[in-house]
């Protein structure tokens, strides 16, 4: 079985890779990527399964820029990043931080009040001083919202940094912000929507949250930070090793710099593609360029009909029109 066509030749040494997660994220077992390499470097394709080709397009277009365009200048050689928590049950708290090695942000993805405040009880209990961040994932209406989050704060005091997209609809969000006493932290509202005013968010949110791939790489990223105009957090998209490299990048070329970064995730991975693994030391990231490590190439290497799927993922999206945007813009 094989693909009816070869992948453009700008996409060197390709190779798709399948690594466990540790716990179910998102309804994750398995984060598979694709790498690749250029002049500048190794790059990462890793759109989620469910994403069509007009959404993977943008992670593709980020993918060439990172093999293909030098990183920006650097502000900082290393920066602060949080642990990522994912709805576990309580007794597995402690475990998942100690992946995160000198955190003192930890981000927790909630469903509600009722039965996921043990997971910040616990989180305080291994960190007393840690700074919460809820993960909402735009799951919330507007009621839900602000019940949630009033028993949270009534029953958690000033330890919240923000809550990340608790709901969808701006208008929802803009009622919120007058209502709560947490930062407000948008994701889906900026990477979803791409082409909308982002202007409009800072009537709604305090915080952006960016992401090197949804964004379509660093250049285009650092201009969405402009556009949006709020205090930015970079963050991973459940990346590999190679991916999270591209954030640090662009987070260390950010000026402004306020919160720690959410690039801690490989720690979510039972292992990474590049040793040592990209996670946290003393809660921070450095930067640096960095290739994947053949035995751990070989080990998760995904088998031959994925490698085939992700080729003509990338084929279609190549042939739809990026192949000739990419020559114009010289990056190839």
């Amino acid at each position: 079985m094989s693909s009816k066509f070869e992948l453009p030749k700008i996409f060197a040494d390709f190779t798709v890779v399948s690594i466990p997660t540790r716990t179910n994220f998102r309804g994750i077992n398995f984060r598979e990527a694709a790498l690749f390499q250029g002049p500048e470097g190794w790059s990462e394709f890793s759109p989620f399964l469910e994403y069509g080709p007009t959404e993977s397009k943008t992670w593709l277009t980020a993918a060439i820029e990172g093999a293909y365009r030098p990183w920006p200048a650097a502000v900082r050689a290393e920066i602060e990043v949080n642990a990522t928590l994912p709805r576990v049950s309580a007794d597995q708290v402690a475990q998942l931080l100690n992946r995160f090695p000198g955190c003192k942000t930890v981000k927790i993805k909630v469903n509600d009040f009722v039965t996921d405040s043990d997971l910040i009880e616990a989180t305080l209990d291994h960190i007393p001083d840690a700074k919460i961040r809820l993960d909402v994932n735009g799951g919330w209406t507007l009621q839900e919202a602000l019940l949630n989050l009033h028993d949270y704060h009534l029953r958690f005091g000033k330890v919240f940094e923000y809550v990340e997209q608790p709901c969808l609809d701006l208008s929802d969000l803009k009622k919120l912000k007058a209502e709560i006493p947490i930062k407000i932290a948008v994701d889906e509202s900026i990477r979803k929507y791409l082409n909308s005013d982002m202007g409009e968010l800072r009537d709604c949110a305090d915080i952006a949250i960016i992401k090197w791939a949804p964004s379509g790489g660093i250049a285009a990223a650092k201009e969405l930070i402009t556009q949006i105009g709020l205090p930015t957090v970079v963050s991973s998209a459940l990346d590999t090793g190679i991916g999270i490299s591209h954030n640090v990048a662009l987070a260390s070329s950010l000026t402004e710099l306020p919160y720690a970064c959410g690039l801690g995730t490989v720690a979510l991975l039972v292992d990474d593609i590049v040793s040592p693994a990209l996670i946290p030391h003393e809660g921070k990231l450095r930067r640096e360029r960095v290739v994947p490590d053949s035995a751990l190439l070989h080990k998760y290497r995904a088998t031959e009909d994925r490698q085939i799927w992700w080729q003509d993922r990338v084929l279609e999206i190549w042939n739809s029109g990026l192949s000739d945007e990419v020559a114009e813009m010289g990056w190839i």
